[in-house]
């Protein structure tokens, strides 16, 4: 069995698609500390040609937290002006009909009447969606509710939920190469991979208006507007494994 652990990012890069899309089980790492100005609450889409940065607001975000300890605003304005910039911005994309719909259940996603919404679980619902739309089969959990062992540390706190999922390979993002030690995981049984992805590139013209020149690893939600499934789906293999 093959697996990956990554922290839940909002709407992120093809490469973590690609990355979710080549294990079994995809592990959210929703129990590790909060980074202010990462990529778990924001990421960038284009906007009249130009990349632009969109964040979802958290209430009282610190790097002391978890990320599962952080909760969603709930102020509803900040759904609204968000699909309304993604409104104002791809309406003419080849895909915003097919899109849009999904998204807004992403965007608009409150957990019912369960009071506070987390950001890891508002995450981890908008992956329902992507996954579904793009026909991903990966089991997705989060760290947070299975394993216990919050006491450990770096590779060996991933070691340990490998074991404990039986996982014969695990995968990580190349950057990575510097914190992990493929003899530590090949003295436990498990093979220690990195996936590199390669850069995707396709048309990013909407109606009359495209960036001066291709604007690599925006969010999915660029790749998505501008691709149909079956692209996207190609493009999720777009990857060298080191």
């Amino acid at each position: 069995m093959t697996l990956a652990i990554m922290q839940p990012y909002f709407l992120p890069y093809i490469g973590y698609l690609q990355l979710m899309n080549a294990v079994d089980r995809f592990v959210f790492y929703d129990d590790v500390a909060f980074i202010n100005r990462g990529w778990v609450n924001r990421n960038r889409m284009l906007v009249s040609g130009r990349e632009h940065l969109f964040t979802v607001p958290l209430i009282d975000a610190s790097q002391n937290k978890a990320i599962r300890d952080i909760n969603v605003s709930s102020d509803p304005k900040w759904r609204g002006k968000l699909l309304k910039t993604v409104e104002q911005s791809y309406k003419k994309a080849p895909l915003y009909e097919t899109v849009m719909p999904m998204l807004e259940k992403i965007v608009n996603f409150t957990g019912g009447d369960q009071g506070d919404l987390s950001v890891a679980d508002y995450i981890v619902h908008s992956f329902t969606e992507l996954t579904a739309y793009l026909d991903i089969t990966t089991a997705l959990v989060p760290s947070s509710t299975i394993y216990e062992n919050g006491h450990l540390k770096a590779q060996e706190r991933i070691l340990d939920i490998c074991r404990q999922e039986g996982a014969t390979r695990y995968i990580n993002p190349v950057g990575g190469q510097a914190l992990y030690d493929r003899n530590y995981f090949a003295e436990a049984g498990i093979q220690l991979n990195f996936i590199q992805s390669k850069r995707v590139a396709y048309n990013q013209q909407i109606g009359k208006v495209a960036p001066a020149e291709f604007v690599p690893w925006l969010s999915i939600l660029d790749v998505l507007m501008m691709n149909d499934v079956n692209t996207v789906r190609g493009m999720l293999n777009e990857f060298d494994l080191l």
